[in-house]
């Protein structure tokens, strides 16, 4: 028995310190949960690419990157840190690995938000003023069942920055007036009558 404590206490010990070292760096999977929450919140605010991206979009981009990542790169970063801390298990230092990557997605993704937010900004900012140019274009010169509806503006882009195809639909919602808008030329001669066929019927028929 007296030979036997020892080997037991040490065992007893060894599950202890591995206990401790386990819950000490189980931070990955709580961290890639909350972090692809804010993947979402952040793509849907600050969309990387194009002019919007839905929260549901945003968070799925975040998990296929936070995947990719983590299986490609917390081993990598797992052995790393063993060079520097030997004394950390392996699972443990991957898991640290894992979280860093998590992080940096999460980083990189806001950084790119915040980078191609100027140029989301120059395209509002290009759509606001092809809608003013077709409001009083539309204002001027429409019958009045689609003037009194002048602040339903459809506008669809067909280069964008440069030309625009606005319409307004009727009081009674069964017809649309249409004008085509060239920012290039100068404001009274950059409108153009259109035609009466709403733009869900031209982008449905470009998709």
């Amino acid at each position: 028995m007296d030979g036997a404590r020892p080997a037991w206490l040490m065992r007893t010990r060894a599950r202890y310190v591995r206990m401790r070292w386990r819950r000490t760096g189980a931070w990955l999977w709580p961290s890639f949960v909350a972090l692809i929450v804010v993947d979402g919140v952040v793509g849907h605010l600050l969309p990387p690419a194009g002019t919007t991206e839905t929260l549901v979009a945003a968070a799925l981009l975040g998990l296929v990157l936070n995947v990719i990542a983590v299986v490609l790169l917390s081993r990598p970063l797992g052995m790393l840190l063993r060079r520097f801390r030997p004394d950390i298990p392996g699972v443990v230092a991957r898991d640290y690995g894992g979280t860093v990557v998590v992080f940096v997605v999460a980083a990189v993704l806001l950084t790119a938000g915040l980078v191609h937010r100027p140029a989301i900004q120059a395209r509002q900012r290009e759509s606001g003023d092809a809608i003013a140019r077709a409001q009083a274009w539309i204002g001027a010169r429409a019958p009045d069942e689609f003037r009194r509806n002048l602040q339903f503006v459809s506008l669809l882009a067909i280069q964008p920055g440069t030309i625009y195809r606005a319409c307004v639909p009727s009081v009674d919602g069964k017809r649309s007036y249409c004008v085509i808008v060239n920012r290039n030329l100068p404001f009274q001669r950059s409108v153009t009558f259109s035609g009466y066929e709403p733009n869900s019927v031209l982008a449905a028929g470009a998709g």
